[in-house]
């Protein structure tokens, strides 16, 4: 072979190379033109107030009820399921988390709804075209049978029905199946608090995750007992599951160790005299009593305060552990101004949160959840400073606060 022959071969080689290298670079670049336009929004998205980002959605989005079913004996508890109205994919949530509902109620005697916003935990694990809540009616306690029975609830039990159409926000808040951690799970749920259990344990059992799991579901009895079917399935078909039933008042004919497993609420000695020693995430979420029970309990039993996760529902949320001392609560009445309002008014601790406050006062204030999760309490802090008694699950945009679970640490200027 000549070195002239040599030369054009490693010439051609070289060229072939570049022309390769070219097309790949062609390719890769079309590819990324793609994906970013598969990022942007489309162009028929919703302008009515909805806007999207990614995969979600800022503001509130119109859902269709797609099908109601009841859960328990007694029809107490309805399951909805939800489909969004612009047939868009639904954007993954946290299991645990909740949707924020705008709700228009018919009040006697006003022409038109009143507009109220409440928030109703994810019960099912994350699908792609459909959410699920399940509501329980909250009627009149027996002890103050002439106490109005929950508003929120029993509009949905008695007005939504397949086909109605409900604005809400996308899935939030901080309560939530901490995915990263290969612990095995505590999983306490009481009455209606129950519902993000069930994603948590729905999630984590579909997916296959080896985790153990240990459920903890106390209820009145057999009448209440939520999609009791589909947690004993879940307990013979699932090795890692291990379910553990409270009935603090059962029926007559309700047998211990057949229809449930414990006579009794779900407390402390149970948990101590059924859990292997070793560390556990701890998730509870109940009424307050149970709350106020178990989740100091824990800490006492030595259980790291950072493996213990909890949520109140309701406006009766369990006040934070280390909750700080309010400076306000050692000195003389703090003012507060509502700018808006045109009033300066005294606060002292008897007042209650700066929600309690304004109301009292004749202070229009947008309210939902009334437990620092929907955020519609929302408002401009212009001056000042304020505490939290508990973790706020709404996030809370800058130079603002909610009012609903806040306390004034000095004197404040409010935008209401």
């Amino acid at each position: 072979m000549t070195t002239g022959t040599l030369a054009l071969i490693i010439l051609v080689a070289i060229l072939a190379q570049v022309g390769v290298a070219a097309a790949i670079g062609i390719h890769r670049r079309g590819g990324q033109s793609r994906n970013l336009a598969a990022d942007e929004p489309a162009p028929d998205m919703p302008t009515n107030g909805t806007s999207f980002s990614g995969a979600g959605w800022t503001g509130f989005r119109e859902f269709s009820v797609q099908r109601r079913d009841f859960e328990d004996q007694s029809r107490s508890i309805c399951s909805f399921y939800l489909v969004p109205c612009d047939g868009k994919p639904l954007p993954p949530f946290r299991p645990g988390q909740f949707l924020t509902f705008r709700l228009g109620v018919d009040e006697p005697a006003k022409d038109k709804p009143k507009n109220i916003v409440r928030c109703y935990s994810l019960s099912d694990s994350p699908r792609p075209d459909c959410y699920r809540v399940s509501i329980k009616r909250v009627l009149a306690p027996p002890d103050h049978p002439d106490a109005p029975p929950g508003v929120s609830s029993g509009y949905f039990h008695d007005h939504v029905q397949v086909g109605d159409r409900l604005m809400i926000r996308p899935p939030s808040g901080h309560f939530h199946l901490i995915e990263d951690e290969p612990l095995p799970i505590v999983l306490i749920g009481g009455g209606i608090g129950i519902t993000p259990m069930l994603s948590i344990l729905n999630s984590v059992l579909e997916r296959g995750v080896e985790r153990e799991v240990w459920l903890y579901y106390g209820v009145r009895n057999g009448s209440e007992h939520i999609m009791k079917g589909h947690l004993q399935a879940l307990a013979e078909r699932h090795d890692n599951l291990h379910l553990h039933v409270c009935y603090s008042a059962p029926g007559e004919d309700e047998v211990e160790g057949v229809d449930y497993d414990h006579h009794g609420r779900v407390d402390l000695p149970l948990l101590r005299n059924t859990l292997r020693l070793a560390r556990y995430q701890f998730y509870v979420c109940g009424p307050k009593p149970m709350m106020e029970s178990l989740v100091p309990g824990l800490e006492e039993w030595g259980v790291d305060s950072g493996d213990i996760h909890y949520e109140s529902f309701g406006p009766a949320t369990l006040t934070k552990h280390e909750k700080p001392t309010s400076a306000a609560s050692d000195t003389q009445p703090v003012n507060i101004t509502f700018s808006r309002s045109g009033k300066r008014l005294s606060w002292n601790p008897a007042a209650g949160s700066l929600l309690e406050f304004a109301e009292a006062n004749g202070i229009d204030v947008d309210s939902g959840c009334r437990a620092g999760s929907c955020g519609s309490c929302q408002t401009v802090l212009a001056a000042g400073q304020v505490e939290y008694g508990q973790q706020p699950d709404a996030d809370i945009e800058p130079g603002h606060c909610l009012l609903c679970i806040a306390t004034p640490s000095g004197d404040l200027v409010l935008e209401a």
